[in-house]
């Protein structure tokens, strides 16, 4: 049913978080843009198709040039190209019918992270092809947008104080999934030690130097328009939310933001600071299919994953770590070296799914970062990042989606957050 513009679909899945609609309310655009995706994935399974057809036609029966040179031939090419004829046109109509945004009356958890994974997986390509699933950055309070003007500010926040805490999200989510089994470290933070909670909402399909550069130049005017001069600026991070903040940091050094003076805390939950072994296996999957002709169409499939994804092989933060590069291809680590940031106390919380320490070969920890990657350790001394030993914590018994809930999590936050250098 059609309610004010929205596209009202009930689901039985229950999402946790912030008390809201149970229903999934899709915009008219949602809807724009989840039809173009699927008439893009029929382009490119036919793309698919033609090139094993092809490869079988020239490896058995000699027909025609090698696909390298030349898919097919004669009706079947007709056929192949009938398709992407038929599925641009549909793409044209459904671009010169996308409906202007509509102001979002209500929100839904469901929607929202349905949208944030689709962001993850396809963000850049969202943007490549102005599909309006695509995320813009944006600094949020509960859930909605704010404008980054002094007055709108005083309007949206109750009481904004002068200690400011910035809360980023990792892949594939979004600023209400901090919210977890009825805990939200912002918002508890936010009575036991007075900060004023942000949260980052941001396409992490992007490269994370990408998102790293937006989220300075945002932090600089936030930091410009905020009603009360800010005294004390605290940034959590979780995931790859935390090589965004590393990466914004440096960006902003660079132009000369004043907003890292500020800038006293930042800690990191599960951040894969040397990659994630899943991304580094994917890649390897891409390889070996490449291998044969027979199964190197596929490979084209596994290459529909994101910019931010691919980043997470090494954990990419600069531009420098990427560009100039096939992402896809097989290479060993070239990132250049980062260190943490001068005079910020940095944090960094490991997980482990592992009950007790020492308990053997741990290939994956939290299930997506290892203990390693998360606590910034490196074979290399260029590339280890040197925490402290009373500024890390390793968790046991506790996955990477804990880290938004669990109470321990919590409480070496706010210890850290409340320790005086």
């Amino acid at each position: 049913m059609l309610q004010r513009g929205n596209t009202e679909l009930r689901s039985p899945i229950a999402m946790p978080g912030i008390a809201m609609t149970k229903t999934l309310h899709l915009h008219p655009s949602d809807l724009v843009g989840f039809s173009r995706l699927a008439n893009d994935a029929v382009a490119e399974l036919t793309d698919v198709v033609e090139a094993i057809h092809g490869e079988i036609a020239f490896t058995y029966g000699g027909v025609g040039p090698s696909p390298a040179q030349q898919l097919t031939t004669g009706i079947t090419a007709l056929v192949y190209n009938s398709i992407r004829v038929a599925t641009g046109l549909v793409g044209r109509g459904l671009i010169a019918s996308t409906p202007p945004p509509a102001k979002q009356s209500r929100l839904s958890l469901r929607r929202e992270a349905i949208v944030a994974a689709v962001n993850g997986v396809l963000g850049d390509y969202l943007v490549r092809t102005s599909n309006p699933l695509a995320i813009s950055m944006s600094l949020r309070h509960l859930g909605r947008p704010l404008e980054i003007e002094r007055c709108a500010l005083q309007t949206a926040i109750s009481q904004p104080g002068n200690k400011v805490l910035l809360l980023v999200h990792g892949l594939c989510l979004n600023d209400l999934q901090w919210k977890r089994k009825g805990h939200d470290h912002g918002a508890s933070l936010a009575r036991e030690l007075g900060y004023t909670p942000v949260y980052l909402h941001y396409n992490s399909g992007l490269h994370v130097s990408e998102n790293g550069r937006l989220l300075a130049g945002l932090l600089n005017e936030l930091f410009e328009q905020w009603p009360v001069p800010i005294q004390e600026f605290a940034i959590v991070g979780h995931s790859m939310g935390g090589l965004v903040s590393r990466s914004a940091h440096y960006y902003a050094t660079q132009t000369g933001h004043l907003w890292p003076q500020y800038l006293r805390t930042l800690i990191f939950l599960g951040t894969p600071h040397h990659g994630a072994p899943l991304e580094r296996l994917g890649n390897w999957v891409d390889t070996a299919l490449e291998t044969s002709p027979y199964t190197a169409p596929y490979a084209r499939l596994g290459k529909i994953r994101s910019a931010g994804i691919t980043d997470m092989r090494f954990g990419n933060l600069l531009d420098d770590d990427w560009k100039g590069r096939d992402r896809f291809a097989q290479s060993p680590d070239v990132r250049s070296p980062l260190p943490l940031p001068r005079d910020v106390r940095c944090y960094a919380i490991a997980a482990t799914r592992q009950a007790v320490a020492n308990s053997g070969f741990d290939p994956l920890g939290d299930g997506l970062v290892t203990v390693d990657s998360a606590l910034g350790r490196h074979p290399n001394p260029e590339m280890n990042l040197v925490f402290a030993d009373f500024r890390q914590w390793i968790g046991y018994g506790i996955n990477h989606w804990d880290l938004l809930s669990h109470s321990m999590v919590y409480d070496h936050i706010r210890q850290w957050l409340s320790s005086k250098p």
